[in-house]
């Protein structure tokens, strides 16, 4: 055996990449696509990030900075959990324009993003060991997330296998769960976490009010915690828009799972949020659980002090939230900028043929480009991924990870690039496409 100056952990750590298209976007992005300086260079429609409004937030951002005088807490130390000042802010924030429901400040773990949020959750609910539950597809990294502190192992979920079987929203049933838990039990393991994610990653897809009520009842009665991650709840699809409005049979607006919590006061019961996806600002770091456990904000409390937020971040976030009529606008033109983007990439799928989920929020569309794989294959699959980047230079995320049974699909990313970088994306895949259909 190869000795290491690391420790096994650290070792193990060395070679896992974070995740599989890691390797491709390092490449991508020393060959960025510019429209004169270079109009063959890489798009990557891989990283989940918002960037269409920025450009609003960055002078509100820069005024906040050079107009106020920072506060006289800001430079010491304050609750491992979040300032109270900002965790005020965001329970007005979330209540205002999130939950339609209070929220209580003094129920408000904050941390440095929404990665060290689930990590922190994880390893205050659950022992090494413990599984946690996660409909499939479901987003990547999750399994480090949940695994790479407190042990937590991934069960990945499958529900369907064919794209049209979601069409209409999650598939997830108590059936689902029931299975899950039994084979679960049967290894000898405990089923103790239920991770839903409300606009889905990477289906867009929202669970109905009345099917987080019979899940959160579920987990209830078996004492099992039930996380709703919202990271995508006001990155919403206007569903009326004339290039998408057929993919829809009927409205379906988001809900909130802290309408529930609150009717049900549970200890079982948690809710994920970060602002990272809904503001575009995955660089503030700033992620948080919201609980009516007790017992687990305490341990919050003790545990954060390595995963605390900056608490110039904090107050300078603080002062953004609290601008209620920018940040109505802000939402309003966000999400006009997600839907002209989201129907960009559906108008060429659609010309195209090429199945993919409708998506009803989130940043991503899950596009089934299957007929293109020589074989039924995860090789199949990277191999197709591959010969996609090489010949468009258009970088996506393959399904491989998202723990599901169909091979052949992927995720596109549509606000990571402008409108018209998107545009010149997806002529290019579709040049690839009618490529092989008549090679």
């Amino acid at each position: 055996m190869t000795k290491t100056s690391l420790s096994s952990r650290g070792a193990r750590a060395a070679n896992t990449p974070l995740r599989i298209d890691y390797g491709a976007y390092s490449e991508a992005i020393g060959n960025p696509y510019h429209p004169t300086d270079n109009p063959t260079g890489a798009l990557t429609l891989n990283v989940a990030e918002n960037r269409l409004s920025w450009f609003d937030l960055k002078a509100k951002i820069e005024a906040i900075t050079s107009e106020n005088e920072v506060p006289t807490w800001v430079p010491g130390y304050t609750s491992s959990r979040g300032a109270p000042e900002f965790r005020e802010a965001v329970a007005s924030f979330l209540s205002e324009h999130l939950t339609g429901c209070p929220i209580d400040p003094e129920h408000l773990g904050v941390s440095a993003g929404a990665t060290s949020v689930i990590e922190m959750t994880s390893f205050i609910l659950a022992d090494a060991g413990d599984v946690a539950v996660i409909p499939a597809p479901s987003y990547p990294v999750y399994r480090q997330d949940i695994g790479n502190l407190s042990g937590v192992e991934r069960y990945d979920l499958v529900t369907h296998h064919e794209l049209w079987e979601i069409a209409a929203g999650p598939a997830l049933t108590l059936a689902h769960l029931e299975q899950a838990r039994a084979e679960i039990e049967a290894a000898g393991k405990r089923f103790r976490m239920l991770i839903l994610t409300t606009p889905d990653n990477p289906t867009g897809g929202i669970y109905r009010e009345e099917r987080l009520s019979e899940m959160a009842e579920w987990c209830i009665e078996r004492e099992v915690h039930l996380v709703v991650n919202e990271i995508y709840g006001l990155s919403l699809i206007d569903t009326e828009h004339p290039v998408i409005g057929s993919d829809y049979s009927e409205e379906l607006p988001f809900s909130s799972f802290a309408k529930l919590m609150a009717k049900k006061q549970s200890d079982f019961l948690h809710l994920w949020y970060a602002v990272s996806k809904d503001l575009g600002i995955s660089g503030f770091r700033v992620g948080l659980v919201y609980s009516q456990n007790a017992a687990l904000l305490e341990a919050y409390e003790n545990l954060n002090l390595t995963h605390s937020v900056s608490n110039h971040t904090q107050w300078v976030l603080e002062r953004l939230l609290t601008d209620a009529e920018f940040m109505t606008l802000y939402l309003e033109r966000n999400q006009k900028c997600l839907t002209e983007s989201y129907a960009v990439v559906v108008s060429y799928l659609k010309r195209l043929g090429i199945p993919y989920v409708p998506s009803r929020g989130s940043l991503f569309v899950w596009v089934d480009l299957s007929e293109f794989m020589s074989r039924d294959s995860k090789d199949a699959e990277l191999e197709l991924w591959q010969e996609l980047f090489r010949a468009t230079g258009v970088l996506l995320t393959p399904g491989i990870g998202f723990g599901h049974t169909k091979r052949g699909l992927f995720r596109v990313v549509y606000p990571c690039v402008s409108i018209e970088e998107l545009k010149v994306a997806m002529g290019r895949i579709e040049n690839f496409v009618w490529r092989r259909r008549d090679g």
